[in-house]
């Protein structure tokens, strides 16, 4: 189910560090390779991934767009604050490839709040709603 458009709900994952997406997500299978990330490992496509920021520079966009392209992406992204990179790849890919991917900035407290949650659905307005 699509997190967005308040249609449905996603299994969410949340970590209190940044993530590079170069040399940190596979965009062929969607997995969190970063070995020193708290989610190495982990499948975030399909599901809700909730990062304060992320880290390095223009080739997360890159990354990112081509996890899009292939269906491997993250359901929705969840920041605390706005991150360039991020949107830049989600404005990209519905132009390029008709593909949605919400990208939502929230304020420390509510970020902090995800930490709970299992699930999480994202209102067109851009409200983040949780389930435990």
């Amino acid at each position: 189910m699509t997190p967005a458009g308040g249609d449905g709900s996603t299994a969410l994952l949340y970590a209190t560090e940044p993530l590079s997406f170069w040399g940190g997500y596979d965009a062929e299978t969607g997995e969190i390779i970063d070995r020193r990330h708290p989610l190495s490992g982990e499948i975030a496509a399909g599901r809700a991934l909730a990062l304060p920021s992320t880290r390095g520079s223009s080739t997360t966009t890159a990354v990112l767009l081509e996890a899009i392209r292939r269906g491997t992406a993250p359901a929705a992204l969840i920041t605390r604050g706005r991150d360039s990179f991020l949107m830049l790849a989600a404005v990209v890919a519905e132009e390029l490839y008709g593909a949605r991917l919400p990208v939502v900035a929230v304020d420390e407290a509510t970020f902090a709040e995800l930490a709970a949650a299992s699930r999480v659905s994202i209102s067109p307005d851009g409200s983040v709603e949780t389930a435990r």
